[in-house]
């Protein structure tokens, strides 16, 4: 499977929020998309893992902030690096409540919106909540931020938890090309006198590959 594939779907940044118990959660995602029209319909995808799944299904809502291509890498780290088990993150950022009591961040978002939790599939890693809208807001004309600009323009990494998250590949082992035969002989060095066992030739007609 060639995993740069994935790269080619658009993604983009949002803060996905919710508030249960007294507790004000929220983190970043890059998988929210619209999937109905009548009703309006969205899913986000979030970590399993992640303390702010547990608070929308406790509250059986949440809100979606878009964040704009000005979004400073304070608050994508603020929301994306760190648990609302362990800190408050909204105070760090400008929000408000809406009409379910949900807290969404208003700071560098072009749009919002309050989702009312119609169905939870579990998809191994992650759960994907999907909401009918409730509201929707347009909050600037700035434009949005997508997946790509983060990586290119903000030079952000994807944490684990990222729907999107691919591992780093593991690193080939040096290995020696016979510019003869085409023999693949894999170490950081040619052991000394080797001949290639295909056709005979030396250390000299072996290349670094």
């Amino acid at each position: 499977m060639d995993a740069r594939a994935f790269n080619a779907l658009s993604c983009g940044v949002y803060i996905i929020s919710a508030a249960a118990n007294g507790k004000n959660a929220g983190c970043i995602v890059n998988t929210v998309t619209q999937v109905t029209a009548q009703p309006a319909k969205l899913l986000a995808a979030v970590n399993k893992d992640n303390y702010t799944a547990g608070v929308i299904r406790a509250a059986g809502a949440f809100e979606v902030s878009v964040l704009t291509q000005d979004a400073p890498m304070a608050l994508i780290a603020a929301f994306g690096f760190a648990s609302s088990a362990d800190a408050d993150k909204f105070a760090q950022a400008a929000h408000r409540f809406d009409a379910q009591g949900m807290p969404y961040v208003t700071q560098d978002a072009c749009a919002r919106f309050a989702c009312r939790v119609t169905d939870v599939i579990d998809a191994g890693t992650h759960l994907l909540f999907i909401g009918e809208v409730t509201q929707a807001e347009r909050l600037s004309d700035a434009p949005p931020m997508t997946y790509a600009y983060y990586h290119a323009v903000k030079k952000g990494t994807t944490p684990p938890k990222a729907s999107s998250y691919q591992p780093a590949a593991p690193a080939k082992a040096a290995a020696w090309r016979c510019t003869v035969c085409g023999y693949i002989y894999e170490g950081e060095a040619l052991p000394a006198g080797f001949a290639c066992p295909v056709c005979g030739k030396g250390a000299e007609f072996f290349e670094k590959v």
